[in-house]
């Protein structure tokens, strides 16, 4: 017992020391920092670190530490999803609601019904990589796969580029929002239907997860409200909040989800002053859900292993890469338009929505345990959710660069009005 404490305390800081090089140096070159945490962890899995000599993947992360890295990893995913769910801004719904709610279900059912078709159309190729039969429940995942846009990922961009307050930026943020919790409704209709998942039938799980949900957003949430709301100045509301995701994480994996609904539902239950969300419970449940992250992407690029997809396997990920994108950056940029939003402003939110990140790779490994994908198909599914979000970037970069007007021929009235604009 000792050694293998040993093993995962070892194990936990070569994860954070690594994770954390790899996310300064993504963001030197331009890019949020997990995407330098998920090559972190796809580094030093099979693709890369495993395949020195001396199997040293294998030897750094023995499958006896497995499970601990697994458990460890799974709770900082279940808190990362409640501040999802906490930091849903609502009021936002509202203002633009128009632009929002139209960028939401077009960016969202179109690449969906593009995952659901490729599953479909590209029966044979997915075959070849060892995919057993593609079933419904499988064609509904892979619909998600393609609709997700990762919000947390979506706002560090935001944050980072400037654009967070502006309208291109809140709109972005708040279809994202929805997207992210129409997909993990359709993510648990395929769940549900997956075999083994538990003993009972399918229609009684999915209603019993139906009334939990029910009993947390309304009957939860008013108490929590009420009770909060008279003991605010004299208690930690953080306990409350780790006690609800994680219970609620508890009660979602009992009836045969994935812990992460738990920790969403919780997020979307918890009540903030106002109406928006307390600093005081999103700083510190993102920095404790931040600081273990990494072990979550190391788990993940242990079942990740590039070198094993052959020619058919990059050609499916070409594919896929394209159906993604062309399902966000079209229906993105089409529905901002009519939502009156101008070219530059619907530009960038198309540019946002198509997104991925972290949020992708919680959904790909919930598929993955599950049964509803294989390891190759999950990789090619990693690497499309990680080129993705690279690209979000480069193409603001290049939206930004084609707006901008030649140097020299800005008068200051326009200059005013440019700042204006932005600050709008």
């Amino acid at each position: 017992m000792d050694i293998l404490i040993a093993e995962v305390i070892g194990d936990v800081a070569l994860v954070l020391a690594v994770a954390s090089v790899l996310g300064a140096i993504a963001r030197r070159c331009g890019q949020p920092a997990v995407i330098g945490q998920i090559l972190a962890g796809i580094l030093l899995g099979p693709s890369a670190l495993g395949r020195l000599p001396g199997h040293l993947s294998a030897r750094l992360f023995p499958h006896s530490a497995l499970p601990a890295l697994t458990v460890l990893s799974q709770v900082a995913v279940v808190i990362f999803m409640f501040a999802v769910g906490y930091e849903l801004d609502r009021r936002a719904l509202r203002r633009r609601h128009r632009a929002v709610w139209l960028v939401a279900v077009c960016a969202l059912i179109v690449p969906m019904s593009l995952g659901a078709g490729s599953a479909l159309v590209f029966r044979s190729q997915i075959a070849k990589l060892g995919q057993p039969h593609v079933s419904h429940s499988m064609v509904l995942f892979m619909g998600v796969a393609l609709a997700i846009t990762a919000l947390p990922v979506l706002a560090a961009i935001s944050r980072e580029r400037g654009i967070a307050g502006t309208v291109p930026g809140v709109v972005a943020a708040s279809a994202a929002g929805v997207m992210d919790v129409a997909a993990w409704v359709v993510l648990a209709a395929a769940l549900v239907g997956t075999p083994g998942r538990t003993g009972r039938p399918w229609p009684e799980t999915l209603g019993l997860i139906v009334c939990f949900a029910a009993v947390m957003l309304l009957g939860v949430r008013p108490v929590l409200r009420f009770w909060l709301s008279r003991r605010r100045a004299m208690s930690n509301q953080l306990p409350v909040a780790l006690v609800l995701a994680l219970g609620s994480a508890w009660v979602t994996a009992s009836l045969g989800l994935h812990p992460v609904f738990g920790g969403f539902l919780a997020g979307l239950t918890m009540p903030g002053p106002d109406g928006t969300p307390d600093a005081e419970v999103l700083r510190p449940m993102e920095e404790i859900g931040g600081i273990l992250l990494p072990l979550f992407f190391v788990v993940t690029g242990l079942s990740v292993n590039v070198g094993a997809l052959n020619g058919d396997a990059v050609a499916l990920l070409v594919i896929l890469c394209a159906l993604a994108s062309a399902g966000k950056l079209g229906p993105g940029y089409l529905a901002a338009k009519l939502g009156g939003l101008c070219r530059r402003d619907a530009a960038t939110v198309a540019a946002l929505v198509n997104t991925r990140g972290l949020t992708e790779l919680i959904a790909l490994n919930v598929g993955l345990s599950a049964g509803l994908i294989d390891q190759r198909l999950f990789s090619i599914l990693v690497l499309m959710a990680v080129l993705t979000t690279i690209a979000t970037s480069p193409l603001l970069s290049l939206i930004r660069a084609r707006a901008a007007p030649p140097p020299g021929n800005i008068t200051p009235e326009a200059h005013a009005g440019v700042q204006h604009t932005e600050e709008s």
